[in-house]
């Protein structure tokens, strides 16, 4: 019996089956929210003062209220910081606009002061606890569901990045960063799943056999849109089309070898980028060109090219069948298309070239100069000029590093033999994210959920070892009610006590200890003098003459925004600009995006202008 001609098991079986675990997840991510607000005193203070964990969230507050004042449009323009030249603003449009309708939602359009902040300060803790989910999900369907609850309880614990940055009063788009990346790859694998099982080929889309393309393509939507919210939350999600195009390399490859069709992996990619590319297209500033920082024609070009890519990789592999081309040069054929890709790039747009080639090193490569300063651009694994891997074990835990790493190798074994095509992305996924972390310490905030996803497979497969699967079905058919439990002790033996007990205290007890630790003891900024200071600047300075809520027009190229007389900036190292600007209502000359760094002055000798 074909796959596509298996009965499938009702709805409710499937619920009945399944109800434990939902539960399981659910009551998982309720004490993920509740141990991500235990500094609720140290952020919503008695004098009504809401201090948010620092200089980047107090700027998301910022464009919070200015998207609040002027809604549904956003400032893409600030001109009150970096004074004289004003700043573009690269933060994803979606984070903002989240908050913003929850807050129009729950203040009946006319949200308070009081409400926005409180809305701010608790969102990221609930994006947070909702990671859960699509960890879960990867866990179950890399390892079955004991790897998937395992995953999303070390998700929770998780120390670190991930924890700072879903903490209360952590007001930053990082933390939808790891929500929507991992739900797009929780999407795009399930979409894989259903699309192999069901056996699909681009004739069933050709021919309409709804049948087979409905659940893959539904999926595949999912993951378009996952993406497209992943990338309006952070223009530099280009890096996961990056991980899916080697993704999809090693696949096609692998499938090429064993003489399987990999129409069901070129069908998820086209729709999948298809629909972000459509996604995108709104947001785009043409007169940004081709940038990586800003939205520009780079990530809708990009997501076409992604689709190109799937299309090639399908159709190379469909006449290398067609005309019976012997596999080893199938890899051949993709690396010389892929150069010559580059090098019409190169001459159709040399810009697109340049970053292309320049966008993996400002990812994976070790930073200098300016951005070496910031302590997030850091390598994980360099610190103060020596390798080291005392970070890493203080974002991810000892053991949940050095497990991980094992789980990444027994994943690579695979490939020799015949790995479902899930096992292979989250492979590729998670040694991306792990030369992510060699370039710069920020992306720990992602690695964080692989870590958990590979320490739990890992884990799963340790409980295989001791036939846990086994003590499972004893336990369905044996414990009827309450009474029969006592009876049902008797069939544990005692590997299986040793199994759990080594997953409790290798992996889950350290990472509950040091989650613990800082999540009863983070608290917001500035420090107090720093909040006198921008207060009293508030309060004793000159109004600089600008409408502090209003959208301003970006200036034309090559001209510079036209400040009223009474305009003036405030020097200060760049750390504390958006303190300025935010607390003080008055307009630094830095601030944290590294704008305005070094100073104004080209040379000593050049006129020092007011400002």
């Amino acid at each position: 019996m074909g796959s596509r001609d298996r009965p499938v098991s009702s709805f409710k079986d499937k619920m009945i089956s399944s109800w434990p675990y939902t539960l399981a997840v659910a009551i998982i991510g309720f004490v993920s929210l509740w141990m991500r607000t235990l500094s609720l005193d140290s952020v919503f203070l008695p004098n009504g003062v809401v201090k948010f964990a620092s200089n980047d969230p107090w700027y998301h507050m910022r464009t919070l209220n200015v998207l609040l004042e002027n809604y549904p449009n956003r400032m893409f323009f600030n001109p009150m910081t970096n004074y004289p030249y004003g700043s573009y603003i690269h933060f994803g449009p979606l984070f903002d606009q989240m908050m913003a309708l929850i807050s129009l939602v729950l203040g009946l359009g006319n949200p308070s002061a009081a409400l926005v902040n409180t809305v701010g300060a608790y969102f990221p803790a609930v994006l947070g606890a909702l990671t859960v989910i699509p960890v879960y999900y990867i866990g179950k369907y890399l390892g079955g569901r004991k790897a998937g609850i395992l995953a999303a309880i070390l998700i929770v614990f998780a120390p670190g990045q991930f924890l700072a940055f879903s903490v209360i009063g952590s007001t930053d788009h990082h933390i939808a960063e790891s929500l929507f990346s991992t739900l797009f790859i929780m999407f795009f694998m399930l979409a894989l799943i259903s699309s192999k099982e069901k056996g699909l080929r681009f004739e069933d889309v050709f021919n309409k056999r709804f049948n087979v393309v409905k659940e893959p393509l539904l999926y595949s939507v999912m993951a378009g849109i996952m993406y497209s919210a992943y990338q309006l939350s952070w223009p530099g999600a280009s890096l996961f089309e990056l991980i899916v195009l080697a993704y999809a390399v090693l696949q096609y490859i692998l499938d090429n070898f064993r003489n399987e069709s990999s129409d069901y992996l070129g069908f998820t990619g086209l729709v999948t980028f298809l629909v972000s590319a459509v996604l995108i297209l709104p947001f785009v500033h043409s007169d940004m060109g081709f940038s990586l920082y800003y939205y520009s024609w780079f990530h809708f070009v990009t997501a076409l090219g992604t689709m190109a890519g799937f299309a090639a990789l399908s159709f190379i592999q469909r006449e290398f069948k067609k005309k019976r081309i012997k596999a080893y040069y199938y890899p051949l054929v993709i690396f010389g298309i892929g150069v010559l890709g580059l090098l019409a790039a190169k001459v159709v747009s040399p810009t697109l070239y340049t970053l292309i080639i320049n966008a993996p090193n400002t990812v994976f490569g070790l930073q200098t100069g300016g951005p070496a300063t910031i302590q997030e651009a850091s390598s994980m694994f360099y610190y103060k000029g020596s390798f080291t891997f005392e970070r890493a074990f203080q974002n991810f835990t000892v053991f949940g590093f050095l497990v991980s790493t094992l789980g990444i190798l027994i994943l690579a074994a695979g490939l020799f033999r015949k790995s479902k095509p899930e096992k292979v992305l989250v492979l590729v996924w998670s040694i991306f994210m792990l030369l992510a972390i060699y370039g710069q310490v920020r992306f720990a905030y992602y690695y964080s959920i692989n870590v958990s996803i590979l320490s739990a497979y890992v884990g799963g497969l340790l409980l295989e070892v001791v036939k846990w699967n086994e003590l499972d079905e004893k336990f369905k058919s044996t414990v009827k009610s309450s009474a029969d439990i006592k009876s049902f002790f008797k069939f544990i033996k005692i590997e299986q006590i040793i199994a759990v007990l080594a997953l409790v205290l290798i992996l889950i007890y350290p990472a509950y200890g040091s989650a613990m630790l800082y999540a009863k003891n983070t608290g917001g900024e500035p420090n107090e003098p720093w909040m006198e200071t921008c207060i009293w600047l508030h309060s004793n300075t000159p109004d600089p003459g600008m409408d502090y809520n209003a959208i301003y027009e970006a200036p034309k190229n090559g001209e510079l925004f036209k400040y009223p007389d009474a305009a003036y900036g405030v020097m200060s190292w760049w750390d504390y600009g958006h303190y300025i600007e935010t607390i003080g209502h008055r307009m630094p000359n830095a601030n944290p995006f590294q704008a305005g760094v070094g100073g104004r002055r080209g040379s000593i000798n050049e006129e020092n202008q007011p400002g």
